[in-house]
């Protein structure tokens, strides 16, 4: 997690030799230095793919995809909506969420989400040699049947846990603003990732990372206390993160993951 929440997101996924980032929601110059951070040469990213058009998700990859020569991957809608953050130089890649997506030894399976954006995308990442499989919905409005559906089976989950609900009334947004966080379209409150993460519960499921925690409705012990409680419910013995919104987190290796659980395995950051 190179950073998360309303100011930015991205994700860097590695598996062998191939780095993908998902999303780029800081500029250019910020996503090299939490590559840096990452010890990541940006040369080395092998794709970037962007699961929707807000800024928070975009800022960066028009900058980042001409200045490294990386393949952009982007709905046709996305690139519609994003058409000031390009120039037409990058090497854009259309993808939709009818059929997964081979980005050399990772599988991405896009699936549609419940959002205010114009194309609003999840994705799992699927490591080909060994099956192991990651989750990333940072943006629900609200879990429907076919995101449930997605995300099942995974051994490391990426799940938006944006607001506590008591802090959402009392917060400074404008109304306006809270109700659309809090409708359907919005984000998912700390109560509802804590319920989704108990439906996607298997015992297979190493860790959850709680994502685009909101800097003026949530914090992330309300976080991470709502989520953690509903699957210690469950008897859940893996990890519960919370990804910070200023700098990288430690990277999470779900080879070691399987490894606690199961015996030696893959390799799959």
């Amino acid at each position: 997690m190179l950073g998360s929440g309303s100011k930015g997101n991205s994700i860097l996924v590695e598996s062998g030799g191939v780095r993908l980032l998902v999303d780029a929601g800081f500029s250019g110059r910020d996503m090299e230095r939490r590559l840096a951070a990452a010890e990541v040469d940006p040369g080395s990213i092998s794709a970037l793919l962007i699961t929707h058009d807000h800024s928070d998700h975009t800022r960066g990859m028009g900058v980042f995809a001409r200045r490294w020569g990386v393949p952009l991957y982007l709905t046709e809608r996305t690139r519609a909506a994003c058409g000031k953050l390009l120039d037409g130089t990058e090497q854009v890649r259309r993808y939709g969420s009818e059929e997964p997506v081979e980005i050399d030894g990772l599988t991405v399976t896009p699936f549609l989400t419940v959002h205010d954006a114009v194309d609003p995308i999840a994705v799992t990442v699927t490591e080909r040699s060994t099956g192991e499989k990651l989750g990333i919905a940072t943006d629900l409005g609200r879990a429907t049947t076919s995101v449930r559906h997605a995300l099942q089976g995974c051994d490391l989950l990426i799940l938006e846990s944006n607001h506590d609900e008591i802090l959402l009334r009392e917060c400074h947004y404008p109304w306006s603003v809270k109700s659309r966080i809090a409708s359907g379209h919005g984000h998912l409150s700390n109560r509802a990732a804590a319920e989704l993460a108990t439906e996607l519960y298997h015992r297979e499921l190493g860790a959850v990372v709680l994502a685009h925690l909101s800097e003026a409705a949530n914090e992330p012990e309300l976080a991470h206390d709502a989520v953690g409680a509903a699957l210690s419910r469950r008897r859940y013995r893996g990890k519960v993160y919370v990804a910070p919104q200023e700098a990288p987190m430690e990277p999470i290796d779900t080879t070691a993951l399987r490894y606690a659980r199961t015996g030696p395995q893959l390799s799959l950051l």
